[in-house]
């Protein structure tokens, strides 16, 4: 949440020096209004990543397409990935790519790995992942990693 505050305060800076520079551009030198030009994309892309709709984007474009990739290290240890953000994350897609009939949890097997009826809310579904994941953590006495692996792939899978 930080970092995405962080990445729309850049957006701004480099939105308003652009302003700057198209203004002096049409005041005093036409040259600057080429230098206005990466600043304003900059801060485009910057926007977008902030708001969330390039990593939506980017999402849709591997759907159409059809092509994953593999998830990092450090998405696949985090529910959610490093992009949790407005609108969630794609590492979901790109765990269940493993290939194995594990790794593709239908929503009534998720809600069974949680211990949750069909009709759990959010802040249930939530509350049951963080006691599961206490109970299975591989770091934990008594933690089994394939276990805590079904159980991050349920919760993901109720997230979608």
């Amino acid at each position: 949440m930080d970092r995405d505050r962080l990445v729309f305060g850049l957006s701004a800076v480099f939105a308003g020096i652009t302003v700057v520079l198209v203004v002096l551009a049409f005041a005093r030198q036409l040259f600057l209004l080429f230098l206005a030009l990466p600043f304003g994309a900059t801060s485009y892309i910057m926007w977008q990543h902030a708001t969330g709709r390039l990593a939506d984007r980017a999402r849709r474009t591997t759907r159409r397409t059809g092509r994953t990739r593999r998830a990092s290290s450090r998405e696949r240890r985090a529910p959610g990935g490093f992009g949790a953000t407005a609108g969630g994350t794609g590492s979901r897609t790109r765990e269940r790519s493993a290939g194995t009939r594990d790794s593709v949890l239908t929503r009534r097997e998720a809600y069974e790995t949680l211990d949750l009826d069909s009709d759990a809310g959010e802040e249930a579904v939530r509350r049951a992942y963080r006691a599961k994941v206490k109970d299975v953590h591989p770091d934990a006495d008594g933690g089994d990693e394939e276990a805590f692996k079904r159980v991050n792939r349920a919760y993901e899978r109720l997230q979608e």
